[in-house]
């Protein structure tokens, strides 16, 4: 893939973010943190320490900051990035709104410019974790942690992806593309709702990604749709997200 996914999802979330802001106010009057498109429960996820008091933590790929706000209640010193003003003019008023003290950054969440080993903790839900080349981002993460410190992150599980029609619309219960090999898809082409360029592997290929840039898994999650959902979202209907894996969670630790 040698399109500028930098630039392409940087105009892309500039152009959209308008369409978040309705989301990103309910996300952040949440008082326990629900997660992904189907809001899966943090209970049993366990993505955010319970008491992050004294930690200082990053999420890389912000979007409107409600993740990096809920760190922020629990007692974290937050620092947050993202690639679109736009996305963080919308966190830097909800947050001014809740009073939450959190450094909102401009720039690329696969080189920060940040100092080394600056955090204990990082998290990504649909920023880097979806937006960015695996081992781009990955080294950037380990670079910004502490030795122990731990990265957290939820995107979409490559199941969705191999289920996709070509031209962009729901998942179904056809194999459209192959799983050996997988990088992602650009979606700023297809007839259905288009986006950016996104990035994801198969299950093998995060593994090795993993160990190439130092990190040691702790945990694994597939997420599904609950029961009782209906419609569809971010592309996948809640029948099929019933039955298949929607979403992934990694528990990670530096090593």
């Amino acid at each position: 893939m040698d399109r500028d996914h930098l630039a392409i999802n940087r105009d892309i979330w500039n152009a959209d973010a308008v369409n978040w802001v309705a989301s990103a106010e309910d996300r952040w009057r949440q008082e326990t943190p629900v997660w992904g498109n189907w809001n899966t429960p943090e209970a049993g996820l366990d993505m955010l320490p319970a008491d992050m008091t004294g930690m200082d933590a990053i999420e890389l790929g912000c979007g409107t900051g409600y993740v990096s706000g809920w760190m922020a209640r629990r007692g974290a010193r937050v620092t947050a990035i993202d690639i679109s003003a736009e996305q963080l003019a919308t966190a830097r008023r909800i947050a001014a709104e809740h009073g939450a003290g959190i450094t909102f950054i401009e720039g690329n969440a696969e080189a920060t410019g940040l100092p080394d080993a600056a955090f204990d903790f990082a998290i990504s839900e649909y920023g880097a974790s979806i937006w960015c080349p695996p081992r781009a981002w990955l080294r950037e993460a380990r670079r910004l942690l502490r030795p122990g410190g731990r990265l957290v992150f939820l995107g979409n599980h490559p199941m969705s992806l191999v289920c996709s029609p070509l031209d962009g619309s729901p998942c179904d219960r056809t194999l459209h593309r192959p799983y050996r090999g997988m990088w992602g898809a650009d979606w700023t082409g297809v007839t259905y709702e288009p986006t950016g360029i996104c990035f994801n592997l198969t299950v093998s290929g995060w593994m090795e990604v993993f160990a190439e840039t130092g990190f040691a898994v702790e945990g694994y999650h597939e997420l599904y749709a609950p029961e009782g959902e209906e419609g569809t979202r971010g592309a996948v209907p809640a029948d099929w997200a019933r039955d298949y894996p929607v979403e992934q969670v990694w528990h990670l630790r530096r090593g």
